[in-house]
């Protein structure tokens, strides 16, 4: 089993080194092979560990010492357990779909370039998984890196664009903010308790050793971690930006993976997160604010790819919000199916974009479904199932968060449907926007419309499928089900934390919410089944189309005093004073020689008489000093 788990993370390793070490060397059909090929071992072996997990539990496989002094031993183990066994397959599984999808979307793409996207895409994968497997949070935190780097290259993949470039640099400069948060927690905990391993701190004999304080500033401190990678308020406008990167890496990075890192995070170290109640409550607040935010900027975008940014920044709002009241499980439950239909409607977008020769712009689409018909019912079921409407899988994960967001607090639950009904509307717009009435296109355009290859609709088929169906994973016993992932991560998790409601209860929670989505999704579909938004009119529209101004307001508050800041340290403090020291020292040293120079005549004389005064200068200053003399006294040996 060690060389199985060792594996898992070496092939997506051995795809980065193949394609960028022989970018220069290999064809693009050796290239696009080779990396889905690795990726694919890799879900192979990943299989093999959940299932070596059911059958003989946990298991942690020590490799050797990557940190080991008198104080303190940080060991690189990676620990195969319920919970990661389950990330394991998302990120290798939708992985292997991504990559086969982007053989065919990159197929443009020159060799060396090719391969340079696709070893980036390994890395991601590498680094992913290193993250979900490592023992402690130091190797979480360098896979953590990991994935923060590859995200930075891939949004600025096409470099030669320099606002794809300024993309890639807000994304990594805001989760380095959020970087800093999560290793501070890191050395408060080892200060504490003097060890990071998962098996130390997340016990109740740790717990007993950290005051309360110190409780509730550790897990904040890693919320604000989460915060930046899972892009929540105040750290969530690079997720939207960053759409600047291939549809692919979209689907990959911002959609299934790397922004659900923060709540694999809390829920690994939830019994941390359970012993504070005054953390729970920001977490939650934070995430219902997040997602409901992100909800009302998605209805007002034209952008294919925005609308599904923000659908993502608020769907990880209802993670968080899960997570606050206590539903783990619930949290983990929306991470996969999530990572389904929202993989499956970024990669339906490409797809569209593709056909539309690189035009994301909605207004100027319409009447697909005929045109591409896969791509139309894939993209379809992506909608029903992140509006969450029975029996597709986002109506289980949603309703056991607002179940658990209602016994915990009724104010979550109404503010939960609320953006569960903005959710069914901003999707359905796109939906009937995209594909149904007249098509606002050019003539070229539709003359060219055509469905994508086998390559790209093969994985958007498995996702629908996977979409539709994953919710079965979690069927609650209200509707005849065993609820097979809350008892796989009762061993994380523990017992479901949120108060149990009565039937009656839940019966009638279901029933409002699906009916307020269905309501909203068919007011979309009535409004913009034949026609699109046109230009924004009233001042909430403005307001919401440039996003609440959000951007704007970092802008001015915190960028753009930045800058001048900077200007401020390079053209007076750098120049004037620290230049200005630098190069008077040398300036002063040249004047001063050239003066003292001319002290030397050549002429013998003049040196004499130099050498005699010099002489008669020091016996004034000697027998002048009284310190001297009395120290020449103090020396003398007395008779």
């Amino acid at each position: 089993m060690k060389i199985i788990i060792a594996f898992i993370i070496l092939w997506p390793l051995a795809g980065f080194l193949f394609n960028g070490l022989g970018r220069n060397i290999w064809s693009k059909k050796t290239i696009a092979y080779k990396a889905t090929g690795y990726i694919l071992c890799s879900f192979i072996m990943s299989i093999l560990a959940f299932i070596n997990v059911q059958e003989q539990g946990a298991l942690t496989v020590h490799y050797f010492d990557f940190i080991n002094t008198a104080s303190l031993k940080i060991p690189f183990d990676f620990r195969v357990d319920a919970l990661s066994s389950l990330f394991l397959l998302v990120i290798t599984g939708v992985g292997t779909l991504i990559h086969l999808y982007s053989t065919a979307y990159m197929d443009s793409e020159e060799a060396p370039h090719y391969a340079r996207y696709f070893a980036y895409l390994n890395l991601f994968i590498f680094s992913m998984l290193l993250l979900v497997l490592g023992d402690n949070y130091v190797i979480m935190f360098i896979g953590w890196e990991g994935v923060g780097l590859c995200s930075y290259l891939l949004i600025g993949y096409w470099f030669t664009n320099a606002t794809y470039n300024y993309a890639a640099k807000k994304a990594f400069v805001m989760n380095r903010i959020g970087d800093l948060g999560f290793l501070l927690a890191i050395f408060w905990l080892v200060v504490k308790l003097g060890t990071v391993s998962y098996g130390t701190v997340l016990t109740a004999e740790s717990l007993a050793k950290l005051s309360t304080a110190d409780i509730t500033a550790i897990t904040l401190l890693l919320f604000v971690g989460a915060m930046g990678k899972s892009a929540q308020i105040p750290l969530y406008t690079w997720l939207p930006d960053a759409m600047a990167g291939p549809t692919p890496v979209s689907a990959l990075i911002h959609a299934a993976t790397m922004v659900t890192a923060g709540i694999y995070m809390i829920t690994r170290s939830n019994i941390l997160f359970s012993a504070s109640e005054f953390t729970q409550h920001v977490v939650a607040i934070v995430g219902i604010s997040t997602a409901l935010l992100a909800a009302t900027i998605a209805i007002k975008q034209n952008d294919i790819k925005k609308v599904l940014a923000y659908s993502t920044v608020s769907q990880l709002g209802y993670m968080f919000l899960g997570l606050g009241v206590g539903a783990y499980s619930g949290a983990v439950f929306h991470v996969i199916t999530h990572a389904f239909f929202k993989a499956l409607l970024f990669l339906g977008a490409g797809s569209v974009i593709h056909a539309m020769h690189h035009e994301q712009d909605i207004r100027k689409m319409g009447g697909l479904k005929s045109k591409l018909p896969i791509t139309h019912i894939t993209f379809l079921i992506g909608c029903i199932a992140i509006a969450g409407v029975p029996p597709f899988s986002g109506f289980f994960s949603k309703d056991e968060i607002l179940a658990a967001a209602f016994a915990k607090s009724p104010i979550y639950w109404v503010l939960g449907v609320i953006g569960a009904a903005m959710t069914a509307f901003y999707m359905f717009r796109l939906y009937a926007t995209t594909f149904l009435g007249q098509f606002r296109g050019t003539q070229e355009q539709e003359h060219h419309l055509h469905e994508s290859p086998t390559a790209m609709t093969l994985p958007l088929i498995l996702l629908a499928v996977a979409s539709a169906i994953a919710g079965a994973i979690g069927v609650p016993e209200l509707m005849g089900g065993h609820h097979w992932l809350s008892h796989q991560l009762v061993s994380i998790v523990g017992e479901s934390h949120e108060a149990h409601l009565s039937a009656t209860t839940e019966w009638i929670l279901m029933a409002v919410s699906v009916v307020i989505a269905i309501i909203a999704l068919l007011i979309a579909l009535s409004i913009y089944r034949k026609k699109a938004d046109g230009e924004v009119q009233t001042p909430l529209g403005k307001f919401l189309y440039n996003k609440w101004y959000i951007d704007e307001l970092y802008d001015n508050i915190i960028v753009n005093p930045l800058h001048k800041l900077a200007g401020f340290l390079k053209e007076v403090v750098e120049k004037n004073v620290i230049d200005g020291l630098v190069n008077g020292t040398g300036k002063f040293v040249q004047y001063s020689a050239r003066k003292v120079r001319l002290i030397q005549s050549g002429q013998v004389g003049y040196y004499i008489l130099w050498m005699v005064l010099s002489i008669v200068l020091l016996f004034l200053l000697w027998f002048n000093d009284l310190s001297i003399l009395t120290f020449l006294f103090k020396l003398t040996p007395k008779s």
